[in-house]
């Protein structure tokens, strides 16, 4: 009760104390407060006009630089913020670090995305807007963050991969280069031309502007099938052309074929009965 209402038993000198508390530390956290407030509206200010400057430039660093400078930059504030309160920043970096470490061993996979989108972006085997095929999943890459990698697949879903995995695993770059390669094969029966065959599939490349000159498309004989002449054909175009190429070689050749009365043989089984005596 001394303690409460002072040695003298006068509860005004507890409030004196509160009062002078109040006078000393309420313009700090005031402030601090303000500081704050101010502080985490310039950062998130200046991260946003560094996304839009970098965005304009390099679209597969941007959201990963932009996102680690606006956390270390909120650290740094936090810790400036505690400095004018009156908290001790050796003792508050040091609980930072306890925390940080201990946190660490908590999430060390978290941590490993992490280093995999550092080497991600220094090596970069992919670019954001470059199509790839990693994880058991094909699709057009949308973003880069610190910790994952965000993949649009074709038929439109949204694919979140750790950057730990992309960085250790293999993965095929569909982008890496402007021109690919179209390999096709295309079945004649055994009693058909072949080099009719062979003429028909060179004058459909011809007519198809998609169809690099080089280099030169190849139209060989690649095997000699169970029940057909398989013929091996190779053209060149830009990446973007390859699939749509593809897609119409298929339909063109059939309906050329048939219009030279070429046969695409398919499967089948001929059944010889005997009559026993």
């Amino acid at each position: 009760m001394e303690e409460l209402f002072g040695k003298n038993g006068n509860p005004s000198e507890l409030l004196d104390q509160a009062i002078a508390m109040i006078m000393t530390y309420a313009p700090k956290v005031i402030l601090a407060i303000v500081t704050l407030i101010i502080g985490l509206w310039l950062i998130n200010r200046f991260v946003g006009v560094l996304d839009k400057k970098l965005g304009a430039k390099d679209p597969t660093l941007n959201k990963f630089l932009c996102g680690l400078i606006g956390a270390v930059l909120k650290i740094l504030l936090l810790i400036s913020v505690a400095s004018m309160v009156g908290i001790a920043t050796t003792s508050f970096v040091a609980i930072i670090g306890a925390a940080g470490l201990a946190i660490g061993l908590a999430l060390q996979g978290s941590l490993g995305n992490f280093a995999g989108g550092v080497l991600i972006l220094i090596f970069k085997p992919f670019k954001v807007g470059d199509a790839i095929e990693a994880q058991g999943y094909l699709g057009t890459v949308a973003e880069i963050s610190i910790l994952y990698t965000i993949v649009n697949t074709f038929d439109n879903r949204r694919i979140v991969i750790p950057n730990g995995d992309l960085s250790n695993s293999s993965l095929t770059n569909l982008s890496a280069y402007p021109t690919r390669r179209c390999d096709m094969t295309f079945g004649i029966g055994y009693g058909d031309d072949i080099d009719k065959a062979k003429a028909v599939c060179k004058r459909l490349i011809e007519e198809d502007e998609r169809a690099l000159k080089d280099p030169e498309p190849l139209v060989v004989v690649g095997a000699l099938g169970e029940s057909s002449v398989d013929l091996t054909v190779r053209v060149w175009t830009k990446s973007a052309d390859l699939w749509p190429f593809y897609w119409d070689m298929q339909e063109r050749v059939k309906k050329a074929f048939d219009a030279e009365g070429i046969s695409i043989p398919f499967p089948q089984r001929d059944v010889h009965m005997y009559k026993a005596d």
